[in-house]
């Protein structure tokens, strides 16, 4: 990836956002792992820029809880979670995430709504298919256009870290037909505009996801 290449048409981006923007697509998407180590000065060399929009883009970083910067170790490193801090941003998430549902359904429009019904398709199309990395992209993209529709901005970026740093987890998924289930369920309560059954469809499925990640950290 270059920053130079791929952002280049937005000029308003500034650097550091987008080497923000990068490293946390590659932490989600697992490319960079728990504990991994983050080199600035190869990254700068690898996105053709200077150290100091990745320096400032790892500071960002640091405030979400993605990555660790351990002056002992004299580097940064991608952060884990314990089962802890995977429970607190569980709690979190049940209540952003619900909400989210909920507006969803008293505010999408019926092309926006269509939308979300592909991303489903796309999901049960990959999992039938067993393309375990198209699944995760498109669940991902199926909870990033949720949260577009609930047309809530604030919440949009609250959301954003919570699901950017347990998306490394989710890739790991071992109930494929649950989440499948569960996210055609809660299009189809968008869809219809019921809200309440959209909150309880979206409450049961961030709390069987939160089971299904518990259950494998203890591995």
């Amino acid at each position: 990836m270059s920053v130079t290449g791929e952002h280049a048409a937005d000029a308003r981006i500034p650097l550091r956002d987008q080497v923000r923007q990068e490293l946390q697509a590659r932490i989600s998407d697992g490319r960079l792992r728990p504990g991994d180590r983050i080199f600035e000065q190869d990254l700068a060399a690898e996105l053709g820029i200077s150290r100091v929009p990745v320096r400032e883009a790892i500071r960002m970083l640091q405030s979400e809880g993605f990555v660790d910067v351990l002056p002992r170790r004299r580097g940064v490193f991608v952060r884990g979670l314990d089962r802890e801090q995977a429970k607190e941003l569980f709690e979190v998430r049940e209540a952003l995430e619900v909400y989210a549902a909920r507006l969803a359904a008293q505010r999408a429009e019926s092309a926006a709504v269509a939308q979300l019904a592909d991303l489903a398709s796309q999901a049960r199309a990959a999992h039938e298919g067993g393309d375990v990395d198209a699944m995760s992209n498109a669940n991902e993209a199926f909870h990033n256009k949720l949260v577009e529709l609930a047309g809530n901005e604030l919440l949009a970026s609250m959301l954003e870290p919570l699901h950017g740093r347990l998306a490394w987890l989710f890739r790991m998924n071992l109930e494929p037909e649950r989440v499948c289930g569960e996210h055609e369920e809660l299009q189809a309560a968008i869809a219809e505009g019921d809200a309440d059954r959209a909150a309880e469809v979206a409450q049961r499925h961030v709390l069987s996801s939160r089971r299904m990640v518990l259950e494998r950290m203890l591995f």
